[in-house]
């Protein structure tokens, strides 16, 4: 990557943190957060609403991205938002990359996903549609549970990946009690057989 691009290229950063990843198949994995604010999706019960506006917080260059990741001391560092395809992620993956740090992301995949990656988390929302392109590209898709209906949507979106994608049902976190007995039902038919849950480990362990 040139000085040029490194140099001239911003991306607006909410905030960054070291922590556990809380979900999915690395849970447990430390990692550097790296949270980019701006979100065209705008999930009703979304954790992290103060991400949606991209005002009010500074952009950072890729530069100074990759030396704050590097003191972080680890070496997987997760893009996530607010939305982060909503930018070219590409200068920055390869910016990372070259400072030899693997790069996780989670996204909607209602923005082309640019970029490269040791693991791509999809997590489509009813909310904006995901685009056919998205799919393929996704190690495991992750859907949130809020209702029944949820469980058939779910399904649906599983028929677009990959066989190697690896399939997670996520509660959601103010629904938990009564979502997680409708999964266990779900898990128990032929139709729950390829899916495991994600439970957010983060919210009980009280971490980031």
């Amino acid at each position: 990557m040139s000085d040029i691009t490194s140099t001239a290229v911003t991306y607006p950063v909410m905030e960054t943190f070291s922590t556990l990843q809380g979900e999915g198949e690395h849970t447990g994995l430390p990692s550097y957060f790296l949270r980019l604010a701006g979100c065209d999706v705008a999930c009703a019960w979304c954790d992290v609403k103060e991400s949606w506006n991209v005002e009010g917080f500074p952009r950072q260059t890729v530069d100074e991205i990759v030396a704050n990741a590097l003191a972080s001391n680890l070496s997987t560092v997760v893009l996530t938002g607010g939305e982060p395809c909503m930018y070219d992620l590409q200068p920055l993956t390869d910016g990372l990359h070259a400072a030899g740090l693997a790069v996780h992301i989670e996204t909607s995949g209602s923005n082309p996903i640019t970029g490269t990656y040791e693991w791509v988390t999809l997590s489509p929302k009813k909310f904006k549609s995901c685009l056919d392109s998205s799919f393929p590209l996704a190690d495991e898709l992750k859907v949130v549970v809020v209702n029944k209906h949820d469980l058939e949507w779910a399904q649906e979106q599983a028929s677009k990946v990959s066989d190697a994608c690896i399939l997670f049902l996520q509660p959601e976190w103010s629904k938990k009690e009564k979502v997680q007995e409708l999964m266990m039902d779900f898990f128990k038919s032929d139709s729950g057989r390829r899916w495991k849950m994600s439970v957010q480990t983060h919210k009980y362990l009280g971490i980031r």
